[in-house]
Formats: C-alpha cells, sequence, structure tokens
C-alpha cells in the first residue's frame, strides 16, 4: 500500500509527461490510499478541464467516476490535531499534511511530486519518479 497524492491520481486519469510514471506506480503498487480531499483536489482539476474546453462534462464525469472507483474504500478522514501539529512544525499547507498524516498513520510512503512535501518530510515522502525506479 501507498499514499498517493492528488498529482499522482490526475497524472493516472489525464494524460501528461508524467502519466507513465503513475502507471508505473500503480503497476507497482495498485493498493492507493489518500484522504478524502483528494476528491475535491481531483474535481478542481476537471473543473479547470471543462472551463478551458480540454474535456467535455461526460468525458469529466467518466474520469471522475473511474478515479472514485479506484479510490473506494482507500479514502481517509484525517484528524485535526495531527493536520496543524504537522503544519506547526513545516511550511507545507493543512491540504499537504493531509497526506503527509495519512501516509504517517498507514506507515507506507507517500507517493508525490510536490517539492515541498518531499523536502519538509523526506522520511515519509518519496518523489514518484523515484518510487518508479526504486526496486
Amino acid at each position: 500500500m501507498i499514499v498517493v497524492d492528488t498529482n499522482v491520481i490526475v497524472y493516472f486519469y489525464l494524460e501528461s509527461d508524467m502519466s507513465i510514471h503513475a502507471e508505473s506506480a500503480y503497476r507497482k503498487d495498485p493498493n492507493w490510499s489518500a484522504p478524502a480531499l483528494w476528491r475535491s483536489e481531483f474535481r478542481n482539476v476537471l473543473s479547470i478541464c471543462l472551463r478551458n474546453r480540454r474535456m467535455p462534462r461526460a468525458a469529466a464525469q467518466t474520469i471522475v467516476d473511474r478515479a472514485e472507483t479506484l479510490m473506494q474504500n482507500h479514502d481517509f478522514q484525517i484528524p485535526s490535531a495531527k493536520v496543524l501539529s504537522l503544519v506547526a512544525n513545516s511550511k507545507c499547507s493543512a491540504y499537504d499534511c493531509e497526506f503527509v498524516a495519512l501516509a504517517r498513520d498507514l506507515r507506507v510512503p507517500l507517493v508525490t511530486v510536490d517539492k515541498l512535501i518531499l523536502r519538509e518530510f523526506s522520511k515519509v515522502a518519496i518523489n514518484l519518479v523515484d518510487f518508479v525506479n526504486d526496486n
């Protein structure tokens, strides 16, 4: 099991230069978890795509349905006290600290491309590309 941040989920479902790495991460460990917050962040990315006319609403709905199926029973509510403790001792946002808190609770790596998370929480966070290339 791994915790993935929303960017990794986005790369898995929306074509980008990082998609191949997200797909490789899924092949390496398909048991992905995330804080429930991922849904709102993911929907926000899709809303930008809709507003910029990069995809029709039906396609966005299909993508979010697939992502929600993948993450079903693998998203968690994070206690505020844990998030605020991490925020108080780092430069990361509360949003980012939700992912860190979950990874710590589950005692699994947080796979991300977020440079600040990687710097502030190097004991739990691993870069997506490094995760894929790590044997």
